[in-house]
């Protein structure tokens, strides 16, 4: 079944009244999950309709985040830029970790619940009897809130895909599709082109396009091509170079600006250069070019902290939490963990969604990880522990225990580990939220606005 013939499921459900505007936010998520039968249901028809109820006014500035990998970081570094070049910003990205506030933020700081309440049921006003799924909802009350506070730049990271995604409803100025690779198969196709395609849905006619890795999908270049998207590619159109002797720092060229000197941003990794260099092409593109000036940069990307990604939580042995749930992020983070060079063992605690590539996940990890511990994750589209712990085995070739408790599995592998052992926690947001908690009550980090760092 492709993704046109994907249809809402008409099943009846029961009628739940509506939460208030008096009511909290913890009464609010609850029954969002009740106003549609299925969680993903892909298409802008409803979206489109109540958008147009809401009537929000546009602001001056509206990027969109795609792709299979990154989005959640080069969100954070458009945050960051244009807030510190004067902009008042909204950004709204998704799953979150601990909080949904996490999803909504303005002027780089999580949404207060009350704000969230007040755009939730500004929403509802005009819904009528639409069948917005929980994600439809949230991304429109994003942007309600986001209006509320006049903001003047959207930043919106696309859920799932592209070209059906609710976030596609909006017209963006300019967007960035960070890679392609195999993720959301059930939903997008089973096939690199496939899965292009759809993300290819939120280019737009005469606008930029960034894609932010050298290895261009035919199906982006054709998509661009009939549009007459003005389409730029990292290695054709924009290029980095790190420079090892210079104490860390790295160079970017675009088709017009060149700026050296520039420092390595607080978030660590090439993939995080590769990131921020399709980032800095966007406002090359959008001609922000004060935006790309090295003291301005310099100062934006060194304050970006993303919980979860490749984090490392030194406690009574080290551990290190990311969100990585299919082959291209496991490639990533594999080879960060070869940097590591670790003396002990590395224990993974694993816990996935149905819909993943288990084994094309595992594979790049089978020799770097010594002992998988599986775990189900909350949520209705999660994978069983029996289940993942039989596909790990399979393909890593060595045991994997099955525990069903998250906390539990947290502190076996602790109890278990010497002090130069490491403990992996990845494959989910819903599993390194968990994580990041476990740490926190037990005081090895500190957790500050939706940011946390080791002890």
């Amino acid at each position: 079944m492709n993704i046109a013939q994907r249809q809402l499921n008409k099943a009846t459900l029961p009628v739940v009244n509506p939460p208030g505007s008096s009511n909290t936010l913890n009464d609010w998520l609850p029954w969002l999950e009740t106003l549609s039968p299925r969680e993903i249901v892909l298409g802008l028809d409803r979206v489109h309709t109540v958008l147009g109820r809401l009537d929000l006014p546009r602001p001056s500035l509206v990027i969109s985040v795609a792709g299979t990998n990154g989005k959640g970081s080069c969100a954070a570094m458009f945050d960051s830029l244009l807030g510190r070049g004067g902009m008042k910003t909204g950004c709204y990205t998704s799953p979150h970790l601990n909080f949904y506030n996490e999803r909504i933020r303005i002027d780089g700081k999580p949404a207060s619940d009350e704000l969230i309440v007040t755009a939730l049921a500004h929403v509802e006003t005009v819904r009528g009897d639409v069948p917005l799924t929980f994600f439809e909802f949230g991304t429109l009350a994003a942007l309600a809130a986001f209006a509320s506070e006049g903001v003047d730049a959207w930043i919106l990271e696309v859920g799932m895909g592209g070209r059906l995604d609710a976030v596609n409803a909006i017209e963006p100025d300019a967007s960035l599709i960070t890679s392609v690779s195999l993720d959301h198969c059930a939903w997008l196709g089973d096939d690199i082109e496939s899965i292009a395609t759809e993300k290819a849905g939120v280019m737009r006619a005469s606008k930029p396009t960034i894609f932010g890795s050298p290895e261009l999908p035919a199906a982006i270049s054709a998509v661009a091509m009939r549009l007459g998207t003005d389409l730029r590619v990292a290695g054709r159109d924009f290029r980095f170079e790190e420079h090892e002797d210079d104490a860390g720092q790295w160079s970017w060229q675009g088709r017009r600006i060149v700026r050296s000197g520039l420092r390595r941003p607080a978030l660590t990794g090439r993939i995080q250069l590769q990131n921020a260099a399709s980032v800095l092409a966007v406002l090359e593109a959008l001609e922000l070019d004060d935006l790309l000036a090295v003291d301005l940069v310099n100062e934006a990307l060194s304050t970006v902290r993303l919980d979860g990604r490749f984090q490392i939580v030194d406690a009574q042995n080290r551990w290190i939490l990311d969100v990585a749930h299919n082959p291209g992020a496991s490639v990533v983070l594999a080879d960060r963990l070869r940097e590591q060079k670790f003396r002990g063992t590395v224990t993974a605690i694993v816990g996935m969604m149905a819909d993943k590539d288990v084994a094309g996940f595992v594979a790049p990890l089978r020799d770097i990880v010594d002992t998988w511990i599986a775990v189900t994750v909350n949520g209705s589209r999660a994978e069983s522990a029996s289940v993942l712990a039989r596909k790990i085995a399979n393909e890593s070739q060595k045991p994997c225990r099955i525990v069903e408790s998250a906390t539990v599995a947290f502190q076996q592998a602790e109890n278990n580990a010497a002090s130069n052992d490491v403990v992996l926690v990845t494959g989910s947001f819903y599993l390194v939220g968990p994580a990041l908690e476990w740490l926190a009550d037990r005081g090895q980090i500190v957790q500050t606005e939706g940011l946390a760092t080791g002890q």
